[in-house]
């Protein structure tokens, strides 16, 4: 293992860092798949059709975006560590919010969970690049990264279970637990890594709100002529991922006639591929030295999977879940490697302000897509259209960005 980073953040250990990081990664995660995981039950309680999952999904991400644009100072006046805990803290809400029923209770408590999702890229982005070690950047946000895929298994594995066995207000409440919980166990890392905060930094709404902030990230942008494919890139396979996983439960549900645990379980296949996928892969582009091409080549795998993914008849529980394990070992193990690549891409200073203004264009892929597919489901009577359109989609858009990537200018 590498040793620690002798400098950044106060000297904190690389250990404590990507331990905390990958902690509320896992959590965050945990609660906003716990939305696609329990969307059966959930509109179904609320009286609306199955599709609607997709714009629970979008809501969720709009809560991301809403972060990721104006969260800045934020971010800069609590540090990475509170503002993580506050992160945990609005999904808790969230999630006890869901607990009430309804239409407006759910779309305000996909939201809210959204917005406790968006402090994760920027605040977790921060603490690694300045304690991770350059020769093993992709492998440990990799690492960090692979929490997405992880809580995502968890909330497949445990609230699915515990929502059929007990009711979805017991599975609402673990998760509500669990966040909280979270957030209490990282305080005493606060000593280490929220050491370069600015106390001083206003955080109103006219500070919140102004020009200057809500166009800082995107102009960030322009830093490094690799940032904008890159971006695009990412772009595209959030589209593929949102909608896959989006879905996933209610697909195998509605056409392929699972039970919600049995889908559950192909849910979490889905996300463990991801996990393993994410650190064997980052390990991959530090050792290549070229991790956008690996991207590129992840990107043409995942899509090429997710069409024979759909397109394939009924194979079997045992099967599905094998495919499922695989279509997501390539459609979710992205996100460190693409990070790695923008902290790298960035001036130290402006690291987290250029992973807002990247993500939040990457995060369009969850939010835009999910609700288009939902809205072919209802215009065309068939799930099948939507699925190959976003796969298609990845593949024009990886031959677009090829050259640029390739040259490395």
């Amino acid at each position: 293992m590498p040793p620690d980073a002798p400098g950044g953040l106060a000297g904190a250990s690389w250990k404590v860092a990507l331990s905390v990081t990958l902690l509320m990664q896992t959590v965050a995660a945990f609660l906003n798949q716990g939305v696609p995981v329990l969307a059966p039950l959930l509109t179904g309680s609320a009286g609306l059709p199955p599709e609607a999952a997709g714009h629970l999904s979008a809501l969720g991400t709009l809560g991301v975006l809403i972060f990721l644009v104006a969260g800045g100072p934020i971010l800069a006046r609590l540090g990475p560590v509170r503002t993580l805990q506050l992160g945990a803290a609005l999904g808790a809400a969230g999630m006890a919010l869901a607990s009430l029923g309804g239409t407006p209770a759910l779309a305000a408590a996909a939201v809210l969970i959204g917005l406790g999702y968006g402090p994760t890229p920027p605040a977790g982005s921060r603490i690694l690049a300045a304690t991770a070690p350059p020769s093993h950047r992709s492998l440990i946000f990799s690492v960090k990264q692979a929490g997405a895929p992880l809580g995502g298994m968890v909330a497949g594995l445990v609230l699915a279970p515990v929502a059929v066995a007990w009711g979805g207000g017991w599975a609402l409440g673990l998760a509500v637990v669990v966040a909280l919980l979270s957030a209490v166990l990282i305080q005493p890392s606060r000593v280490s890594l929220d050491v370069e905060r600015e106390p001083e930094r206003r955080i109103g709404p006219r500070a919140l709100l102004s020009r200057r902030n809500l166009v800082g990230p995107f102009a960030a942008l322009r830093l490094h002529p690799l940032l904008a494919p890159l971006t695009a890139l990412a772009c595209s396979l959030a589209t593929v991922q949102g909608c896959f996983f989006a879905f996933a439960v209610t697909w195998l549900t509605e056409t392929r006639g699972m039970t919600l645990v049995e889908a559950g379980m192909v849910f979490a296949a889905m996300q463990a591929g991801g996990v393993l996928a994410r650190v064997v892969l980052g390990w991959m582009a530090d050792r290549t030295g070229n991790a956008a091409m690996n991207l590129l080549g992840q990107g043409l795998g995942g899509a090429a999977v997710v069409a024979v993914f759909v397109l394939l008849p009924p194979l079997g529980f045992g099967w599905t879940l094998a495919l499922g394990g695989l279509a997501g070992s390539l459609v979710a193990s992205w996100n460190g490697i693409y990070q790695a690549e923008v902290a790298r891409l960035s001036p130290p200073g402006r690291i987290a302000e250029a992973t807002a203004g990247s993500s939040t264009l990457c995060f369009l892929g969850y939010l835009v897509p999910p609700a288009l597919f939902a809205g072919l489901v209802t215009l065309t009577g068939s799930w099948l259209l939507p699925q190959l359109l976003a796969a298609g989609q990845l593949l024009v858009v990886a031959l677009l960005v090829l050259p640029r990537l390739r040259r490395g200018d």
